[in-house]
């Protein structure tokens, strides 16, 4: 297929898969996330290749999250992405995918990583930042939340303290920060992390590869049951989009205004 969000290489046993709309801080909208499922399932049936690589153009930013400029805080027949998918966009499709891939799938993160990317990070096998990487979390601040994947299985990761922070405060973590609570597997300068990244999957790529699917699989087996977890939580969210509430967080980012959610409750 043709690709206009992302970019899509495939050389000397690594897919890489760059989110490529630096003008929004590559955040994703629909065609974005059906884009990078396409890419992830052509990377997983390729069998030259043994990793995958996420990525973001520029040096700004991994990505931003969810494009709220995209969602629509209309009527119940507008509301979402617009896409297909409990949410206008297929998200847990993608989570899914991430999960499923018998490559191990590296996050390369070189800037922001927040709201909805600060998940694929979360569900990505290995993150690897730059020092200049910023991660957190955004949802409850635009009437969203990611009720799977990235509080469940966040929690597994960074402790459960933690997790309930991120997402009560929606503060904004350094790439130390993030690697002392354990989102992160190894920090490097900037002008360092494509080589840094490149080294990661040499030393995989020169290890069985079926090994590593089943190593994948047996880690995936421990925490698969969030998966039913993702799934109920996407419907919850579905039908929080069509509430007052939501509709307020969207209105209030497009306006570029704090948000008054309380009149709604």
């Amino acid at each position: 297929m043709a690709y206009h969000d992302i970019l899509y290489d495939k050389r000397d046993g690594v897919a890489t898969i760059t989110i490529n709309r630096p003008k929004v801080l590559n955040a994703f909208r629909t065609e974005t996330v059906e884009e990078m499922l396409a890419a992830m399932r052509d990377a997983d049936n390729d069998p030259d290749i043994g990793v995958i690589v996420l990525a973001g153009a520029g040096d700004r930013a991994f990505c931003s999250g969810g494009d709220n400029s995209a969602r629509s805080s209309g009527s119940e027949s507008e509301e979402g992405y617009g896409g297909r998918g409990l949410v206008g966009l297929p998200i847990e499709e993608l989570h899914s995918a991430i999960r499923d891939s018998r490559r191990p799938v590296i996050a390369k993160v070189q800037g922001y990583a927040i709201g909805g990317v600060n998940v694929l990070a979360t569900v990505c096998d290995l993150t690897i930042a730059s020092e200049k990487a910023v991660f957190g979390q955004v949802g409850p601040r635009v009437g969203s939340v990611d009720p799977g994947w990235g509080t469940a299985y966040l929690a597994r990761l960074v402790g459960e303290k933690r997790a309930r922070e991120i997402w009560f405060l929606c503060r904004r973590y350094t790439a130390a920060e993030a690697f002392q609570m354990g989102l992160v597997n190894k920090i490097v300068p900037a002008d360092e992390l494509d080589a840094e990244v490149e080294s990661w999957c040499r030393e995989i790529l020169a290890l069985a590869p079926t090994a590593i699917a089943i190593a994948k699989r047996s880690f995936n087996a421990d925490s698969e049951n969030i998966r039913g977890i993702s799934f109920m939580g996407v419907q919850a969210v579905k039908h929080y989009y069509m509430s007052d509430e939501s509709k307020e967080g969207v209105r209030a980012f497009n306006e570029k205004r704090k948000p008054d959610f309380k009149k709604y409750l």
